[in-house]
């Protein structure tokens, strides 16, 4: 009868072994989900937004006149003027409508003036030699 009551008030944790830390095997593959998780995220959701704000920045850094940009706001125009020394932008939205915008606002360049606008002038050019 003593035997059965030890049974029913001895406590599981008193059956486990001392220490087990962090450093053991179980503590290491219950960390390892975490870490598993955390290289996920970096890899599929925070690297490719960070390459694509270093990207964005190269390009607004190099904006020039005659780049077809979308603002934040929705708006898409053709950048008329740059300064250098200003964080402002000349940017016309319609035929004689133009507005000043912040560079920051302008959230992609859709067109650069330094690409060219087709791809068939070099064609063009191998044919006549």
């Amino acid at each position: 009868m003593a035997s059965i009551f030890n049974d029913l008030l001895t406590t599981p944790a008193h059956a486990q072994a001392a220490g087990g830390g962090l450093l053991s095997g179980d503590g290491i593959m219950a960390v390892l989900p975490y870490v598993a998780m955390f290289g996920i995220f970096y890899f599929l959701l925070i690297r490719p937004q960070q390459v694509k704000q270093k990207q964005l920045r190269s390009q607004l850094s190099a904006l020039r006149r005659g780049d077809r940009v979308l603002t934040a706001g929705g708006i898409i125009g053709v950048v008329q003027k740059v300064t250098a020394e200003s964080n402002e932008v000349e940017v016309e939205i319609a035929q004689g409508v133009r507005v000043s915008v912040l560079r920051d606002t302008i959230s992609s360049v859709i067109t650069s003036a330094a690409t060219p606008a087709n791809d068939s002038a070099p064609e063009k050019a191998a044919k006549k030699g």
